[in-house]
C-alpha cells in the first residue's frame, strides 16, 4: 500500500517527477531527498521572504538558508535603528520561516569562500543570491580617507553590533557633524547622534556606543544633500521623528525652500505632507509651546541643499578632518526627475565629523556569477539571472540599494514567483534528485567549517535577551563572532 502511493507521480507542467526514483537511489523511502531544492545565500529580509513565499507556494519544495554570520536576519538586526524596535517585529515572522519543516538555517559559512556557487547549483534545483549589499559606495573626492571620515553603513553597523564594525570608535569630540545625503539612513544617524542618551539607553544600542554617545559633544548636525527640498529621499516619518527630537532644534536656510511652497500643488499626496511638513518647521513661527520647547534646546540639525562635497578639509597636522568643502548647486528640471548642477560656488564648514550616506553597494563574491559592477547589481530578468539557468536573486541585489523592508518584501516575492513558474513549466529541471544540504554539510565538515544551526542562533539570542535585561535593554548584543560561535555551540 505504501509503496502504491509512493509510486504515484508527482507532475507539475511538463516536469514529471517520480518518487520511487528516489526511494531506488536512497535504498528506502527517503521522501526529502526526491524534493525539489532551493537554497538562499543571505538571511536578511530578501532572503527570508523568498523562503517565506516558496515554503507557502509548494508544498514540497525543502530550503535552506547560508549566512556568512552566525546569526540571521542581516539589516533587521544592523540596520534598523535601535530606537525603532517595531520594526524589528518582523523576526517574528522570519523566525516562523525558519522553524518551518521544510526550512533549515546555516550559519556560519561564507558562500564565495567555503563553498562556491558552482558546489551550490550542482547540490540544489535552484540557488537564491540574497546577500544585500555590504560595500559602501565611495564619495570620490580628496581626503575622504582621513581619519573622521566613515560611511553610514559602517557607522550604523558599530552602534547595531556588526562585528567586523565594533572598532570604530568614531571620534565624537567634535561640535559640528555633516552628514552626506538625505535619505532615513541620515536621519537615523542624525538622530541617534542627538538624541538624549536616557532614551537610548532602553534601545538595544551597543553598550560601546552608548558609552562614547554619553561623552560626544556633537551638538549640530546638518544632513547636505545636491538637490533640493522637493527631491529629499526621506520619508515623512522619519522626518516627524527629528522634528519631534527632545532638546533639539532645527535650523534651516530659508532660501533654499524658495518657490517650494507654489511647486507643491502638482506633487503626489506622500511628497507633497512631506514638504509641507519641512516647510512648516522652516520657515514658519512655531506656536509658543513649541518656541519654549526650541529655547531650551541644547542640541540643533538642519537640511542644507543644493551642497555637493568637493573636498574634505584636513587639519593642520593632515592627520584628521577640520571641515568639507561644498559646491553650490542650482536644480536643472523639476520634480523627481530635477538633476543638480554646478554653479561654480563654494562653500567650507568646519566640522570633526563626516558620515556619507550615498548608499550602500553590493559586491561579487562569486566570479561565475554574472555581476554588473557599475550598478553593483547582478543583471537580471523578474530575479532571473541571466545568462544562469537555476540561478536567482532578490533584496538589494537584485534592484540596487531603493526602498524600505516592505519594499523588498514585494520583491522578494517577485522574485520567488518567477522561481515558481519555472518549476511548474519545466524551464527548471527537477527530474533528477538532488542531495541538497547533505552533501552541502558533508564538503563544510571536510573543510573545517562548522555551521550554526536555528537552535544554535536561539542559544545566542537568549544569551543576548538575559544580558539585556540585567541593564533594562531589550538585549545586549554579542560583538564578536568568536564569542557568538562559543555560546552556540554549549
Amino acid at each position: 500500500m505504501i509503496g502504491h502511493k509512493l509510486l504515484k507521480l508527482w507532475s507539475s507542467g511538463r516536469s514529471r517527477w517520480r518518487l520511487h526514483e528516489g526511494i531506488t537511489r536512497c535504498g528506502k523511502a527517503c521522501y526529502s531527498s526526491c524534493n525539489p531544492k532551493v537554497c538562499i545565500v543571505g538571511s536578511g529580509p530578501a532572503g527570508f521572504y523568498t523562503a517565506q513565499h516558496i515554503i507557502k507556494a509548494r508544498q514540497d519544495v525543502e530550503v535552506d538558508i547560508y549566512e556568512r554570520l552566525p546569526v540571521p536576519f542581516g539589516l533587521v538586526r544592523f540596520g534598523v535603528a535601535p530606537d525603532h524596535p517595531e520594526v524589528k517585529n518582523v523576526i517574528n515572522t522570519f523566525t516562523q520561516t525558519a522553524k518551518h519543516s521544510r526550512c533549515s538555517f546555516y550559519g556560519n559559512v561564507n558562500v564565495g569562500k567555503d563553498v562556491s556557487i558552482d558546489e551550490l547549483q550542482q547540490a540544489y534545483h535552484a540557488v537564491v543570491l540574497s546577500y544585500g549589499a555590504e560595500g559602501n559606495r565611495s564619495i570620490g573626492v580628496p581626503g575622504e580617507g582621513l581619519a573622521g571620515v566613515y560611511s553610514a553603513k559602517d557607522f550604523v553597523g558599530w552602534y547595531n553590533g556588526l562585528p567586523n564594525c565594533r572598532e570604530l570608535s568614531p571620534d565624537l569630540s567634535c561640535e559640528t557633524a555633516v552628514i552626506l545625503g538625505q535619505g532615513n539612513v541620515a536621519l537615523d544617524v542624525a538622530r541617534i547622534l542627538l538624541s538624549p542618551i536616557d532614551s537610548l539607553k532602553k534601545t538595544d544600542i551597543t553598550q560601546p556606543a552608548l558609552e562614547a554617545l554619553a561623552q560626544s559633544q556633537v551638538r549640530r548636525v546638518l544632513i547636505v544633500g545636491r538637490r533640493g527640498p522637493m527631491q529629499i529621499a526621506c520619508t515623512i516619518k522619519e522626518l516627524r521623528e527629528m522634528v519631534n527630537l527632545p532638546g533639539t532644534r532645527p535650523e534651516m536656510v530659508a532660501t533654499d525652500f524658495e518657490g517650494v511652497a507654489e511647486a507643491l500643488k502638482d506633487v503626489p499626496r506622500p511628497r507633497k505632507r512631506l514638504t509641507e511638513l519641512m516647510l512648516k518647521t522652516a520657515l514658519e513661527k512655531p506656536g509658543e509651546k513649541e518656541q519654549e520647547r526650541r529655547n531650551k534646546a541644547s542640541r540643533i540639525w538642519g537640511f542644507r541643499f543644493f551642497r555637493s562635497p568637493i573636498e574634505v578639509l584636513a587639519d593642520p597636522n593632515h592627520n584628521k578632518i577640520a571641515g568639507i568643502r561644498l559646491a553650490v548647486n542650482k536644480l536643472e528640471g523639476s520634480g523627481e526627475g530635477a538633476q543638480a548642477v554646478l554653479t561654480g560656488e563654494e562653500e567650507d564648514v568646519p566640522c570633526g565629523l563626516v558620515v556619507s550616506s550615498i548608499g550602500y553597494k553590493s559586491l561579487s563574491i562569486d566570479p561565475s556569477v554574472p555581476f554588473d559592477s557599475r550598478k553593483a547589481i547582478v543583471p537580471n530578468i523578474m530575479g532571473r539571472v541571466q545568462q544562469a539557468a537555476g540561478l536567482y536573486c532578490s533584496g538589494w541585489l537584485k534592484t540596487g540599494p531603493t526602498g524600505v523592508i516592505a519594499t523588498t518584501m514585494n520583491n522578494s516575492f517577485d522574485t520567488a514567483r518567477s522561481l515558481m513558474e519555472d518549476m511548474d513549466s519545466g524551464t527548471l529541471d527537477l527530474s533528477a534528485a538532488k542531495p541538497g544540504s547533505q552533501s552541502i554539510s558533508a564538503l563544510l565538515e571536510k573543510r573545517g567549517v562548522k555551521p550554526v544551526t536555528f537552535s544554535d542562533w536561539e542559544k545566542i539570542d537568549n544569551v543576548e535577551m538575559m544580558r539585556g535585561e540585567a541593564s533594562g535593554k531589550p538585549r545586549e548584543k554579542l560583538l564578536k563572532v568568536e564569542e557568538m560561535l562559543q555560546v552556540a555551540r554549549t
